[in-house]
């Protein structure tokens, strides 16, 4: 025992040596009952006001069984179907002094009723200013005067990885919570089913019921709102992701501006990840960026002289890490700026000017409900177009007539027509309009050869 003690004596010895003075100098012991006293209270009192609970609240048909028509013809009534309220329970966050508070779309979708309630017990009711499922964001207003206390919202690109954060909501229904932690890391992508992939990710704990809450940095400033979180029981595992304050303030100038919808910018380009291959075939030293495949003649991004197989390495010299970054990126300098996007071609690296615009109507969306004796009757048609596409989620680049509707037990409901589905041709006749399948739609033909294309594979079928 003795000598194994004396064996360890340089082994710690060589330990300790080795740490560097400047990080040794770095580590203090706290030398006053201040000091061993430092609390996030001040910042909570400070924030906690602003943080609110969203009650929303939706009405469900839940179908009877004695609503089925066999019971009317032998019992003389048909039961009607009953309902049922059902609510949810999330977070939110007051940025505006009038009562403009942030939550998840999540929180409020499909709600009929929503009201919020303050941390001093107030409750007031609210109305959807703005919502998008894919950004996962919705923008409620007070119904009341106010002024309300807020939070600030802060700039999340200044937020690094091992910055304290406090996470503040109603997790579980139980009350306002507080949990701290520390930003574990930037720029998460593939955390969600939406088409939003820039996460900041964060230890501190949050819950079902934290969605739509605040991530607050230590100036008392909101940096994010609080998501997602990865767990296999449901409850904190410590990995959960907050959509940044950036992308927030963006969404809550266009709710205050009175749009229908959040417009992202039109670029006129798609990109995929570089991977490790593909950096090796470029030349690139590091797997990062978003690789051009293909460009939209008279777009932006053509206009700019950008090129498939070109890399967008930075956006207003931030770095880019992945294609969902890229668009974050574009979706903050926001439609009718300029953005000083860096291209790296063949080795070279340079910088062009991308001129951030609205997806164009190239053409007349000119919407037909389709009626008669035929396959497609109960559908609703219209012209394709960058702006339709990109309002149906669809590559900007497709032409042609495109299901937007289905009428629901309708023969095209039947026969399998589905949304976003393309009409290519009826009985040999290219279908280049809505008025085009309008009028092929009105002959009367005893069997219809229908050729459709969905998600890029083309299907033909035959109907009587």
């Amino acid at each position: 025992m003795i000598f194994g003690r004396r064996a360890l004596v340089p082994l710690v010895l060589a330990v300790a040596l080795s740490v560097p003075a400047a990080a040794q100098d770095a580590k203090v012991v706290p030398e006053s009952r201040a000091e061993m006293q430092l609390s996030f209270a001040p910042l909570v009192k400070q924030t906690a006001n602003a943080v609110v609970n969203v009650y929303a609240e939706r009405v469900v048909e839940r179908r009877s069984v004695f609503a089925d028509p066999f019971f009317e013809e032998f019992f003389g009534q048909r039961m009607p179907n009953r309902t049922e309220k059902q609510s949810s329970l999330g977070s939110g966050v007051i940025v505006g002094r009038n009562g403009v508070v942030v939550t998840n779309n999540h929180v409020i979708e499909g709600a009929d009723d929503i009201k919020v309630a303050l941390a001093d017990g107030r409750e007031f009711p609210c109305k959807i200013m703005l919502k998008d499922d894919r950004l996962d964001l919705a923008v409620l207003k007070i119904q009341s005067d106010g002024p309300f206390d807020i939070i600030p919202i802060g700039d999340s690109d200044a937020v690094e990885v091992g910055d304290l954060v406090l996470a503040m909501g109603n997790p579980f229904g139980v009350g306002q919570t507080v949990t701290s932690g520390i930003v574990s890391a930037l720029a998460r992508n593939q955390i969600t089913s939406g088409d939003f992939g820039f996460f900041i990710q964060t230890d501190a704990a949050i819950n079902p019921g934290n969605s739509g809450g605040g991530l607050i940095d230590m100036n008392g400033q909101l940096i994010g709102i609080n998501t997602a979180i990865f767990s296999r029981g449901g409850g904190s595992n410590g990995v959960g992701f907050a959509i940044p304050a950036n992308l927030v303030k963006v969404f809550v100038a266009s709710a205050e501006g009175g749009g229908g919808s959040f417009i992202r910018p039109f670029i006129g380009a798609t990109f995929e990840p570089v991977t490790s291959e593909v950096a090796e075939a470029l030349g690139l030293d590091r797997a990062r960026g978003a690789l051009v495949t293909a460009v939209a003649a008279n777009g932006p991004a053509a206009a700019a002289g950008i090129k498939p197989g070109q890399v967008v390495s930075a956006v207003n010299g931030i770095a880019v890490e992945h294609p969902d970054a890229l668009g974050y990126r574009l979706t903050t300098v926001g439609i009718g700026h300029e953005a000083r996007v860096t291209i790296s071609d063949n080795g070279e690296t340079r910088d062009v000017v991308l001129k951030l615009e609205q997806a164009p109507e190239t053409s007349p969306r000119d919407e037909r409900l389709i009626e008669g004796r035929n396959p497609f009757a109960g559908a609703v048609v219209a012209n394709l177009s960058p702006r339709l596409a990109e309002e149906l989620r669809m590559p900007t680049s497709l032409q042609g007539v495109v299901v937007t509707e289905i009428n629901r037990g309708s023969p095209a409901a039947r026969i399998g027509l589905e949304p976003k589905d393309i009409v290519r041709s009826v009985n040999g006749t290219a279908i280049d309009s809505s008025e085009t399948l309008e009028t092929v739609m009105a002959e009367d033909a005893s069997v219809w050869r229908v050729e459709i294309e969905r998600d890029g594979q083309i299907i033909r079928q035959f109907f009587r």
